[in-house]
């Protein structure tokens, strides 16, 4: 049984879902919403009482000032919050994607309310060595969507990013009939989202110091993708290895039953 709710956050309200019983664990991506986390979020609540939730300005997460920009900092600011209103101290976070970015956010800015974070394939651009064309090409894609729009820039992040078309899990939404949501999503996606995801630079010596146990997730399939690069550079200035999830950075949708299986033995420690 999944129950729904709404929580005041400065400048707008969170939706936010729970289903399952145990202890809490957090799934949270960006832009994906809830509705994309469904079908792992069901895996695990067999063994976790797991939240998932729309990012801030994405799908019933609504803001005042559609213009503006979300950032890590903030994005992690929300889950302290909804820790906060669960009554929760500390808990278990998945994040994928730019979801991984706040989870590191939250690490380094909530030091004490995390136990284990498992920041699967972020895209941590500023970690590469050649992290200024990386940079340009992210300039690129934000100016093709306000030049060309949601779908010009789409196929060109998508390429920028190593994926092949119709590869699952895909950040700005699922290729198909578009609807209005899935647009409204992906533009605030492209116009107030992906630079500052992609800018944001782990503060590594604060994970390092931080109570959280932190694991950086990489898909066995993933290896053309530009976050296989980033999340081996964040693993070795972490001085981990990378943890190898199944699939590619949607392995989570493609292969639910398998991901959940390897997240469960993680969260075991």
């Amino acid at each position: 049984m999944t129950s729904t709710h709404t929580l005041a956050i400065p400048g707008g309200r969170l939706h936010y879902e729970v289903r399952g019983a145990g202890p809490v664990l957090v799934v949270t991506g960006a832009p994906m919403a809830a509705a994309d986390f469904a079908p792992l979020a069901e895996a695990m609540a067999g063994d976790y009482t797991v939240v998932t939730h729309d990012p801030r300005g994405i799908s019933g997460s609504v803001l005042h000032d559609p213009t503006q920009d979300s950032t890590p900092e903030l994005r992690a600011d929300d889950l302290a919050r909804l820790l906060d209103t669960l009554g929760v101290e500390t808990a278990d976070v998945f994040g994928s994607s730019g979801g991984a970015v706040t989870g590191l956010a939250l690490v380094a800015r909530h030091p004490g309310r995390v136990r284990t974070l498992v920041a699967h394939e972020p895209p941590s651009l500023e970690l590469l060595p050649d992290a200024a064309d990386q940079r340009a090409a992210t300039e690129d894609i934000i100016a093709t969507y306000h030049r060309d729009g949601v779908w010009a820039a789409f196929a060109k992040f998508m390429a920028t990013a190593g994926f092949d078309q119709g590869d699952e899990g895909a950040p700005a939404g699922p290729p198909g009939e578009p609807t209005e949501q899935m647009l409204a999503d992906s533009a605030r996606f492209f116009a107030h989202e992906l630079r500052g995801t992609t800018r944001y630079v782990p503060d590594v010596a604060a994970l390092k110091a931080a109570p959280a146990r932190v694991v950086v997730g990489i898909g066995d399939e993933s290896g053309g993708l530009v976050t296989y690069r980033t999340s081996v550079a964040l693993a070795e200035l972490l001085g981990t290895a990378p943890t190898e999830f199944p699939g590619d950075h949607g392995g989570f949708i493609g292969r639910t039953e398998e991901f959940a299986a390897v997240l469960r033995k993680v969260l075991a420690g």
